[in-house]
Formats: C-alpha cells, sequence, structure tokens
C-alpha cells in the first residue's frame, strides 16, 4: 500500500472507532448517574469518619461530569471495535490462514483490558483512602468533582490500556518486527518501565498497590515474551525446512 492508501485506511479505521465510541457514549450517558455514584463510593466511605464532600465549583460542572464518565463508559464498552480496528490496521493483506493471528489478538486484548480496568478500580478506594489520610483530622476534604474523575478514570483507563501492551509486544514479534531474543534482551528496561508507571499510577506511599498492579504487568511481559519465543522457533524450523527442501532441489 502507498502512503495515501495508508492514510485513507487510517481514516477508515478512525471513523469506525470513533462511530463505536460516540454510540457507546450515548447509551453510556443514559447509565452516567449511577456509574457516578459507583465512582465515588471512595469519598462517601471517608466522609463516614469525617467531613468530607465531592464539591461542583461552576455551574456545568455537574453536566461535565456526567459527559465525562458517557465518554468513558463509551471507551470501555466500544473496546472490542476500536482494538480490533487497532490490529487490522497494523497487520493489513493477512492471507486466510495468518488472519487467525488478528482474531487471536483480539480475543486477548479485550479481556486483558477489560481486567486491566477492573484492577484499577480495585486499588482505587486503597489509593482514595490513603491520600485522604494526610488531611489532618480537624480539617475538611472538599474534593472538586472534575479533578477526582479526572484522577479515577487516568487510573482505570491507564491501567486497562497497560494490560493490553504485551499483547502488541506479540503482534509485533508475528509480523516480524520484533525477535523474541530482543524482547527477552530488554527485560531489566520493561521492569522499571513498570516501576515507574505503576509508581506514577498509585501514590509512593502505598506500596501495596503498586506491586498488585506490577506484578500481573510483569507475568503478562514474559508470557508475550514466551509466546514470542515459541513463534520464532516454529518460524526458524519452517524456514530451515524450506531452504533443505530449496538445496535438494538444487542439487
Amino acid at each position: 500500500m502507498s502512503l495515501g492508501e495508508h492514510l485513507i485506511e487510517l481514516r477508515k479505521r478512525l471513523f469506525i472507532s470513533g462511530f463505536a465510541v460516540l454510540i457507546a457514549a450515548i447509551g453510556g450517558f443514559v447509565v452516567a448517574e449511577f456509574v457516578w455514584d459507583a465512582l465515588r463510593v471512595p469519598i462517601l466511605a471517608i466522609a463516614e469518619a469525617r467531613n468530607a464532600t465531592i464539591n461542583y465549583s461552576t455551574i456545568t460542572s455537574g453536566f461535565d461530569v456526567r459527559i465525562q464518565v458517557a465518554i468513558t463508559i463509551g471507551l470501555v464498552v466500544s473496546s472490542p471495535v476500536w482494538l480490533y480496528q487497532i490490529f487490522a490496521f497494523l497487520v493489513p493483506g493477512l492471507t486466510k490462514k495468518e488472519k487467525r493471528y488478528t482474531f487471536g489478538f483480539f480475543f486477548s486484548a479485550v479481556p486483558l483490558f477489560l481486567a486491566g480496568c477492573t484492577a484499577g478500580w480495585f486499588v482505587l478506594p486503597n489509593i482514595v483512602r490513603l491520600m485522604a489520610s494526610f488531611v489532618p483530622a480537624e480539617d475538611a476534604s472538599f474534593v472538586e468533582a472534575k479533578v477526582y474523575l479526572d484522577f479515577v478514570l487516568k487510573l482505570v483507563l491507564a491501567v486497562g490500556i497497560a494490560f493490553v501492551l504485551p499483547v502488541f509486544l506479540v503482534l509485533l514479534n508475528f509480523i516480524g518486527v520484533i525477535s523474541a531474543a530482543a524482547i527477552l534482551k530488554g527485560w531489566r528496561v520493561a521492569i522499571l518501565l513498570i516501576a515507574v508507571f505503576c509508581a506514577i499510577a498509585t501514590p509512593a506511599a502505598d506500596v501495596v498497590s503498586m506491586f498488585l498492579l506490577a506484578i500481573p504487568m510483569v507475568f503478562l511481559y514474559f508470557v508475550a515474551a514466551g509466546i514470542a519465543w515459541l513463534h520464532d522457533r516454529v518460524a526458524a524450523r519452517k524456514l530451515q525446512a524450506f531452504e533443505d527442501e530449496l538445496g535438494a532441489t538444487s542439487a
């Protein structure tokens, strides 16, 4: 494909993904209130022990929060669509035999993305409770709604995306961009980056939540490396068999 054809293909994939997110977000707007009630449970738990509340500082804050929640619901619900569009764009022109790669990646990426979002959701109360504990007991906690929502959504979505990255490593290996040896060679850097990511996503004082996120991410990285290693062995055997057959034919 030429550069122009790639850009047309990219526009097509982006349009499909955007339309799917929009449709899901419309449905998300209907249930946004229920989701927001679930998201602010950690603040309500803190309010049982001290003066804490979510604050709306502007007239439009309530509407802005609902729109943001709806878009996030749209991103999560439509994840099967836009994840498939990413894979379909990265691996075009496959043979019928190779197309099973795309479906394999797709059916791996969607559960991992949802599992990552779930992991972020479960560590959220611990993080909020820890951060609130630094507020002096005689003071009140007035949490800005949009700031709190940004914090929650960045944590949940960031962890969800991080859980999908090992699938992309396998994808790049299958299309010949990166070898298993290169993946394994960079394991120290990978663990360092995972630790930095988890330290940013969770407070420095919350070591437990950091490890709860880091351990499955490191595990998934080495699983991806193992799958890539098996694929490289199979590919090497096929190449050797082809060369042997070619040599026998030439002789």
